[in-house]
């Protein structure tokens, strides 16, 4: 029998209906109470703690942290075969990704959740969760890094995106597609990540910001950020990486004052790069030592420029990770 801890923070697959709203409270039901809700598969020898109960607007660095933290902790017992964590969809993505980038195990940590709560019509609770602790118990889910089971599918943690606000087909990595389905009682495995990078961090994450650039913004937003204290921003910029020239000296000015920026692009698909010679274009940002984000969406960049800077790295190693 295999042992599968599961680790549960709240969110809609943690949800009750308030009697007098009608609305859901997500986060309701501890690890105990959604567990007992489910169908468990056989031969999975499951515990359950739960670490949190908030709604994933409420998920920030600390409880990362202490995610993190937790997780290590049950990977120490040899014994346990994988660990599943419940989470908010909202935030579920940027969750799924820290852990990747943090946690150094080759056995499979699954985050999951659901767009409906499990007393709604047609509920995706108890699926998405009877599949995520299949696959937590696979030997074929090992050295896959973290990723995210929903609706059956299998996802890698750094593509993985929210992109429905309510159906329950809400998670896909566009452009990369899945590494895997459950079908039943199989977990199937079509491919796993070339490269895995982790990081050592302490119990601190840095500020970062994004900034999100549209047509005929300016520097407003980079200098309040740096004002603020960030010591990272991302800038969100159109196509192949452009930002207006109006923004162009606000973002030099933070490079100088020793804010890292790194840029991404707001397109869905393709990768920051040097295509174009204008002000406020790729080649121009990367001379006044903005680095190029490559394919990295603004969220899981921020997540990954925290992480690089918790870690110590300095400007020039970060812009070798990023590429």
């Amino acid at each position: 029998m295999k042992k599968v801890v599961l680790l549960t923070t709240g969110g809609t697959i943690a949800s009750k209906r308030d009697e007098k709203t009608g609305l859901l409270v997500a986060g309701a039901l501890t690890g105990e109470e959604l567990a007992a809700m489910c169908e468990l598969s056989t031969g999975i020898d499951v515990q359950v703690e739960s670490v949190f109960q908030v709604p994933s607007n409420r998920m920030d660095v600390e409880k990362l942290i202490a995610l993190k933290n937790k997780i290590e902790a049950v990977l120490n017992d040899e014994a346990v075969a994988g660990v599943v964590v419940t989470h908010g969809t909202d935030t579920l993505e940027e969750t799924a990704y820290f852990l990747d980038l943090t946690l150094d195990d080759a056995r499979p940590v699954i985050v999951t959740g659901s767009m409906r709560g499990p007393e709604d019509m047609g509920t995706d609770a108890f699926v998405n969760l009877r599949n995520s602790l299949i696959a937590a118990a696979s030997e074929a889910m090992k050295h896959t890094g973290v990723t995210v089971v929903f609706n059956e599918k299998i996802f890698s943690a750094r593509y993985v995106k929210k992109v429905h606000a309510s159906n329950v087909d809400g998670f896909a990595a566009p452009g990369y597609g899945y590494i895997g389905i459950i079908d039943g009682d199989e977990v199937i495995v079509n491919q796993k990540p070339l490269h895995r990078e982790t990081y050592q961090i302490g119990d601190h994450l840095p500020v970062v910001d994004i900034i999100t650039f549209y047509l005929g913004a300016d520097g407003k937003f980079v200098k309040a950020s740096v004002a603020s204290g960030a010591r990272g921003i991302i800038l969100e910029g159109f196509g192949r990486g452009h930002v207006p020239p109006k923004a162009v000296r606000a973002i030099e000015d933070a490079v100088k004052r020793g804010v890292v920026a790194v840029l991404t692009t707001r397109a869905e698909q393709g990768q920051v790069k040097e295509a174009y010679q204008f002000p406020g274009g790729v080649s121009d940002l990367k001379r006044r030592g903005v680095i190029l984000g490559k394919d990295y969406d603004s969220k899981k960049a921020r997540i990954k420029l925290a992480v690089l800077l918790a870690a110590g790295w300095d400007v020039s190693d970060i812009a070798k990770a990023f590429e």
